[in-house]
């Protein structure tokens, strides 16, 4: 990758976080980890208690990114036909017109309590997401470039919801918490919501143009045959892990060598180094493992297995 580029590409990074940090206070990481999947062209699922940030974080990223930005609350009575549209008979012309969904004219979709809608409207935003392209009454329609989705949900109220399946859970690229903010954090948080919108400062930082440049650019990010290998040893180990019934399929494995190109990006580096893989590996796996039975029983937390994994398995540089 040449230099002007890799140092272009830092620059407008630095820049998007920078304006994110103007409304989501103390959570450089979590903006950062965000950022990451997005020049990594995946999508987000952040799993939080209400009230941290999540659904602000979306807007902030829609103000700033320059993309086309859509919303949409998730309750039962969304129909997966407003998520892809539908055909309605035109009269005068005497035959059948597609009107488009919400995903039809949008870049960036915030997926709003994933959770709370039925699992046919999730089936149906979920394989959007999978193939970028929808099919209506035999006739296939693509979305948008980039097609991102953020969607939220929260473990607080969920009765009667309808949590993702464990397969569709490894349509998200990441997910990730925000998480409560420190004292000072959340006192900075209170301040600037007294007499003024925050969201009102926010400038768009990048165009869609530079959006998919930026994308074009992490796939251009080196990553050597040894990381491959240390990213395989790592989904192998969990595999075979006692305290797995299921481990992280050649999916998940492909989408850890994407965010770790991603991470080398924003540090300003055309190659992946073994820091890259261990600073994404639990964010992106932890929704893509499925725990024994006994260990769910015991409290055990899939971060917990991952990060034991994460131990025992030596990266090429120390082995």
């Amino acid at each position: 990758m040449q230099e002007k580029t890799l140092q272009s590409v830092y620059q407008a990074t630095q820049a998007i976080e920078a304006e994110i940090g103007k409304v989501i206070i103390g959570k450089s990481d979590v903006i950062h980890k965000v950022l990451m999947a997005i020049l990594a062209n995946g999508h987000i699922l952040l799993d939080d208690v209400p009230g941290v940030g999540k659904t602000s974080l979306a807007v902030a990223l829609g103000k700033t990114l320059g993309l086309e930005y859509n919303r949409i609350q998730c309750t039962p009575d969304v129909l997966p036909s407003d998520i892809v549209g539908f055909s309605v008979f035109n009269k005068e012309k005497d035959s059948f017109t597609y009107m488009p969904g919400i995903i039809n004219r949008t870049n960036l979709l915030l997926a709003d309590e994933i959770n709370r809608t039925s699992s046919r409207t999730q089936a149906a935003l979920l394989e959007a997401m999978e193939e970028h392209q929808v099919t209506v009454d035999g006739v296939t329609h693509e979305l948008p470039d980039p097609f991102i989705v953020i969607a939220t949900e929260n473990q607080v109220g969920a009765a009667g919801t309808q949590m993702l399946p464990h397969a569709q859970m490894d349509r998200f690229l990441v997910r990730l918490t925000v998480g409560y903010p420190d004292k000072e954090s959340e006192i900075n948080i209170i301040r600037g919501r007294q007499t003024e919108d925050p969201y009102a400062a926010l400038r768009k930082v990048v165009t869609l143009a530079s959006v998919k440049a930026m994308q074009k650019a992490t796939l251009m990010v080196t990553i050597k045959d040894s990381l491959v290998g240390y990213i395989t040893d790592l989904s192998e180990a969990s595999r075979s892990s006692l305290s797995t019934e299921l481990g992280i399929s050649p999916r998940g494995s492909i989408a850890v060598s994407h965010m770790a190109k991603a991470s080398a990006l924003l540090h300003g580096r055309d190659y992946v180094n073994e820091e890259d893989i261990r600073d994404v590996f639990c964010d992106v796996c932890s929704h893509r493992i499925l725990l024994t039975q006994r260990e769910r029983a015991a409290g055990t937390q899939t971060r917990e297995v991952l990060e034991q994994i994460l131990t025992s398995i030596k990266p090429p540089y120390s082995v």
